[in-house]
């Protein structure tokens, strides 16, 4: 009579329990069901609750498990040694082997039950019910426990199938598939021709400028035209300070009337004094060395007011720059350039360089405007590499516009991509490791 009521409380037990599950809001709730709540059909001290996706996702006791804790680590390992089996059954450390094995004394006691929780039709179970205590497993109880797993995985399967975290294990042959495939695509893409580019700064400049220099050493005094300023030949560009020039000139001339009045007087008395005679060529020498001196000066004068020897724009930087500074014969003070004839000034690293030559495709985004490239193609490559003002070793290229580009103002800085052979598109992406790997290597 005991046992039947015995079983009378365990079926109204097992009763209640579905209707738990049953009114489960998340997955969550259905595990601590799970770890917590079977307690009341099953006695036990331990339970965990794993699964194929995520795991220990529960252990009776704690809110959360800490992945990263001994216990749970030793229960993960444990539940992958079972993953395979088919039905509920006890358990023991001689079915386990390695570590979780030896350390089945320090986390659990000595008998344990595993109940796979499996879909309709049998398969892969989604995971596993484990359970441990002190006493021997009866086969009543794990007949009960097949019982509680069969309705902890109906419960599961019924989430999947709303669109929960389980449907990730009815969909995981199908990723598995896809994501070999993207692999696979990803590989063959590798092999694609694209052609090789490379970027740079780069530059709008002046095609072949007019440099005017500085015909004497002396300081600028004045400057008559503003940078970018448009002139015509001729006109006046700037002016050096002649305070020394007008000393120089006006002692030079000083010096000239002298010896002029000298070399009269001694022509005068050669006239009337034979012995006089012999001071005419000295004097004459002399005066027409002080007329050159003189002459000389007045063409430094002249030098001192510096013209447009043609029409364009003036380039140089500010006029504050040049006012007062002393300069050099031959020191470039500004040049005078045609406005429609540009060039691209490009400077490429040497750690970017890739294998160009003349009449190689370009392409310019300049900062103001970079939503209308401007094409061209390289005119020079210089033979050495040279150091820029940024400090970066780098080739200097030219390249000249296409004819249908529109003419770009003097100045303007961008980026350009410079285009090169075909290649692979593995060999593009990983251009820069495999000449690394290959320069520490040397092979």
């Amino acid at each position: 009579m005991e046992h039947v009521e015995s079983q009378v409380i365990a079926l109204s037990i097992l009763v209640q329990l579905s209707r738990r599950v049953r009114e489960a809001a998340t997955r969550e709730e259905i595990n601590f069901i799970a770890v917590n709540e079977s307690k009341q059909l099953l006695s036990y001290r331990q339970a965990a609750l794993w699964t194929m996706d995520g795991g220990v996702v529960s252990v009776s006791g704690i809110p959360e498990p800490d992945q990263s804790s001994p216990y749970v680590q030793w229960l993960a390992g444990c539940c992958k040694s079972w993953r395979t089996i088919s039905s509920c059954r006890s358990c023991s450390p001689e079915d386990l082997k390695g570590d979780c094995a030896t350390s089945w004394d320090e986390w659990a006691p000595l008998h344990g039950a595993v109940a796979p929780l499996s879909l309709r039709g049998g398969g892969v179970p989604l995971g596993l019910l484990v359970l441990f205590r002190e006493e021997v497993w009866s086969d009543h109880e794990l007949a009960l426990l097949t019982e509680l797993a069969a309705i902890y995985a109906h419960a599961y399967t019924v989430y999947a199938q709303q669109g929960g975290l389980w449907s990730k294990v009815r969909k995981g042959a199908m990723q598995n598939r896809v994501r070999i495939s993207a692999a696979l695509l990803a590989l063959s893409a590798l092999f694609l021709p694209v052609r090789m580019s490379v970027q740079a700064p780069a530059e709008v400049v002046a095609k072949e400028p007019f440099v005017v220099r500085s015909p004497l050493d002396t300081v600028i005094d004045r400057f008559y035209v503003k940078p970018n300023q448009q002139v015509a030949e001729g006109e006046l560009l700037f002016e050096f300070d002649r305070t020394n020039l007008n000393a120089r000139h006006g002692v030079a001339s000083k010096a000239y009337q002298v010896a002029a009045e000298e070399y009269r007087q001694a022509a005068q008395t050669a006239l009337v004094d034979d012995r006089s005679r012999a001071d005419i060529t000295p004097r004459r020498g002399k005066m027409e060395e002080k007329a050159t001196e003189l002459s000389f000066s007045r063409q430094l004068l002249k030098k001192t007011e510096v013209r447009a020897p043609r029409s364009g724009i003036v380039i140089f930087a500010e006029q504050s720059d040049w006012i007062g500074k002393n300069v050099s014969i031959g020191e470039r003070v500004l040049s005078i350039a045609d406005p429609q004839r540009v060039e691209m000034l490009i400077r490429l690293p040497v750690a970017d360089a890739i294998e160009f030559a003349l009449d190689n495709q370009v392409r310019l985004y300049l900062a103001s405007d970079p939503q209308h490239p401007l094409n061209g193609v390289v005119r020079h490559v210089s033979y050495k590499p040279e150091t820029t003002p940024a400090g970066i070793a780098a080739y200097r290229l030219k390249a000249d516009f296409s004819n249908h580009s529109p003419v770009p103002r003097i100045g303007l800085t961008g980026t350009v991509r410079i285009y090169g052979k075909k290649v692979s598109l593995g060999y593009y992406l990983f251009r820069r490791p495999i000449t690394a790997f290959r320069q520490r290597l040397g092979w």
